[in-house]
């Protein structure tokens, strides 16, 4: 990469290249003496007077659209500089030819356009020549500003400067010398890039790369657009319910779910009573994109509610990779009602007692729906419970069915098993 000193690095070696080719075709016989400049046009002696003369001035300069976001961020998440991007310009340069003397304008143009048309790329060498000159014999050192200039390190920077034509239109080129605020000569415009231009800024560095992926087999690539990593995508259930019950399969999709040679494949249940998730084997025949699990039949230790259900690896004993959690829902089973029908108090008011499955925590919602009516379990002291008291005052007699709502879940009403889907008049209860 070069230095600050890039930009005037480049309008001298363009100046130097200008005058060798001027010098190798004698013009000095045909229109006199030519000097070569890099002056703001306002500064250029013009009338009677004017002198044959090139003059190269850098007008505009633009970010490089290809590299400006190349390189990964400058610092890290406490303010450290890791990394120093580099600056990468385009730029643009307005070639202009003067003389007092008829055609010597034209020439000295035809020739400068020439010259940059056959050297579309500045050489490595031609801009170390060009920044450390052999200084003239008996004249001292060189100038102080092109001994600058050779440390610039602009031979040294990794891409190659190019030098390319930009026509415009005389729109835009009235535009410019109304902007310089002097007189119209013929002109051409280029476009040179890229500088590269990086700071010295010291930084911080990590260590080198040991090994790429294990046993350093290198970059793994897969012919698809699906996570490289251990992905859940979806939770099935029996009969295509929307819940799971106690004793049933579900059944988990996703991607690379069979974890790598060596590892056990359990599942994770974590519910927001548990003080750790519960790990629960999977079924047979699992596969790397399906992986079934029979839920435990275990009303006292697995309450009704949504569950965060992950899959995990385990290897040489240590839990050491998890997939992401999908929502599980747990339903209650069909509540244990009264025999039917269920008789009112003298006020029409229904005290029901209902068994449960799972047990209702302490510091579970849980509610009883008859029909559209529904609830609030009673109060209890105990930390787990399986029978719930509900009171439904001025209920009307009639058919009604029954749900039982534990953490927002409910029992499943719909019997999917036949076509199309009906209610289940298992859990419908007649009120006198």
């Amino acid at each position: 990469m070069s230095s600050a000193l890039g930009i005037a690095a480049v309008t001298a070696v363009l100046k130097d290249l200008l005058i060798n080719g001027l010098i190798d075709r004698d013009l000095t016989a045909s229109i006199g003496d030519v000097s070569v400049t890099a002056l703001p046009p306002d500064r250029i002696t013009t009338g009677t007077d004017e002198a044959s003369q090139l003059n190269l001035f850098l007008y505009n300069v633009t970010p490089n659209a290809g590299w400006r976001n190349a390189d990964l961020p400058s610092r890290n998440g406490r303010g450290e500089r890791t990394a120093n991007p580099a600056l990468a310009l385009d730029l643009n340069y307005l070639l202009t030819a003067y003389g007092a003397h008829e055609f010597h304008t034209e020439i000295l143009l035809g020739y400068a356009m020439q010259l940059l048309h056959e050297s579309p790329v500045l050489a490595r060498a031609a801009i170390r020549t060009a920044l450390s000159p052999t200084p003239v014999t008996g004249g001292g050192g060189l100038p102080p500003t092109l001994q600058a200039l050779a440390t610039s390190e602009l031979a040294d920077q990794i891409e190659q400067i190019k030098i390319a034509h930009r026509p415009m239109t005389m729109d835009e080129l009235s535009k410019l010398w109304t902007m310089f605020g002097a007189k119209y000569r013929p002109s051409a415009c280029y476009a040179v890039s890229v500088v590269l231009i990086e700071s010295v800024a010291p930084k911080r560095s990590p260590l080198p790369v040991l090994t790429r992926g294990l046993n350093d087999v290198g970059v793994v690539v897969q012919p698809n657009l699906l996570s490289p990593f251990p992905t859940l995508f979806a939770a099935t259930f029996e009969n295509e319910q929307t819940a799971a019950r106690l004793n049933e399969i579900v059944t988990l999709d996703g991607t690379s779910l069979d974890g790598e040679a060596g590892d056990s494949v359990v599942i994770l249940l974590n519910h927001r009573l548990f003080n750790a998730p519960v790990t629960v084997n999977p079924l047979a025949g699992a596969t790397d994109t399906r992986v079934p699990f029979r839920i435990p039949n275990n009303a006292a230790d697995f309450p009704a509610g949504v569950y965060a259900a992950s899959v995990g690896f385990v290897n040489a004993g240590n839990l050491y990779r998890t997939t992401n959690a999908f929502g599980l829902a747990l339903a209650p089973n069909n509540p244990g009602l009264p025999a039917s029908p269920l008789a009112r108090d003298g006020n029409g008011n229904l005290n029901v007692t209902v068994t449960c499955a799972p047990e209702v925590w302490r510091g579970q919602r849980a509610s009883l729906l008859l029909g559209d009516r529904e609830a609030n379990a009673a109060a209890f002291n105990a930390a787990k419970t399986n029978t719930l008291n509900f009171s439904f005052p001025g209920i009307p007699p009639g058919d009604y069915f029954v749900r039982l709502r534990v953490d927002g879940v409910e029992s499943i009403l719909i019997d999917r098993t036949v076509t199309p889907p009906a209610f289940d008049n298992a859990q419908r209860v007649t009120i006198v």
